[in-house]
């Protein structure tokens, strides 16, 4: 999560000036395959500058300034179709790049942490009463993790925060894809299968229905060129989930709407048996 600022420089015009958290190494990296994507035509910000200290454990970089366009609110098969080309559009720019430097991806992607707990640490939320959580969202959480933990494929470089909130859209076409923070190093299943749940979330996170997507899979597959193999299928299903998971565990200990719960109730067993869980 940054914090972004407006300045108007006399060398570079106007800039969005972005400070967050993070290692001053990996976000030089984003920094890299976001300069990539834009100078390949791909709808987003450039970055002017390479990453900086700015205190400790603070990193601030610029990047040219890209108001305007529209969020798409409401989900549904169509956008589910134009989100997944995007994002298609996307992975074909960045497949010869190397996912080294990223890091591990951010916790609502984070499915096997090293150290061998179910959820990636976070000591804020691990101190929190865990009982809270339902006992079906931790078991569907290990089911998934151990799907995932036996998937055998190749790492690529992805954007894992794909949500309607970090995509702007003038009519049907993109104008701006935000939030290359979150460029991630996983299998291209993975990313796609993620994205798949969570592509209509604005600022409520939330778990689109299975025939989004569904559709949101098929679309990727056919702007790509290719079929995934059943592996790859499984693997995506099974990365569906675990956006919401995180969803809805925060849900659970923050006393939230149970936006995502509710929905992982009506589509969890479903979306596990598509993953090849029984």
């Amino acid at each position: 999560m940054s914090t972004q600022f407006r300045y108007d420089s006399n060398e570079l015009g106007i800039v969005a000036v972005k400070v967050r958290a993070d290692s001053i190494d990996r976000i030089n990296r984003c920094l890299q395959l976001q300069r990539i994507a834009a100078d390949a035509g791909f709808p987003c910000a450039r970055p002017v500058t390479d990453a900086d200290q700015l205190g400790p454990g603070l990193v601030v970089s610029a990047e040219t300034w890209r108001p305007g366009g529209t969020m798409h609110a409401g989900g549904g098969r169509p956008f589910a179709a134009r989100s997944a080309e995007l994002l298609a559009n996307l992975t074909g720019i960045l497949e010869t790049q190397s996912p080294t430097g990223l890091g591990p991806p951010p916790p609502w992607m984070h499915w096997n942490p090293p150290t061998g707990r179910l959820w990636p640490p976070n000591p804020a939320i691990d101190a929190m009463d865990q009982d809270l959580v339902p006992d079906r969202v931790h078991a569907t959480a290990r089911a998934v993790s151990e799907r995932l933990a036996r998937a055998e494929l190749p790492l690529v470089v992805g954007h894992g925060d794909w949500e309607s909130q970090n995509l702007r859209w003038n009519d049907d076409h993109p104008w701006a894809v935000h939030d290359w923070d979150s460029l991630v190093a996983l299998p291209e299943a993975a990313i796609v299968g993620a994205a798949s749940g969570a592509f209509a979330s604005t600022t409520i996170p939330t778990l689109a229905p299975i025939e989004w997507s569904e559709e949101f899979i098929g679309s990727f597959q056919l702007a790509r060129g290719r079929s995934f193999t059943e592996e790859e299928r499984e693997v995506a299903w099974a990365a569906s989930l675990w956006p919401a998971l995180h969803n809805a565990r925060g849900e659970s200990l923050f006393h939230s709407p149970p936006v995502t719960l509710d929905a992982l109730t009506r589509q969890g067993r479903e979306r596990l048996h598509r993953a090849g869980v029984r």
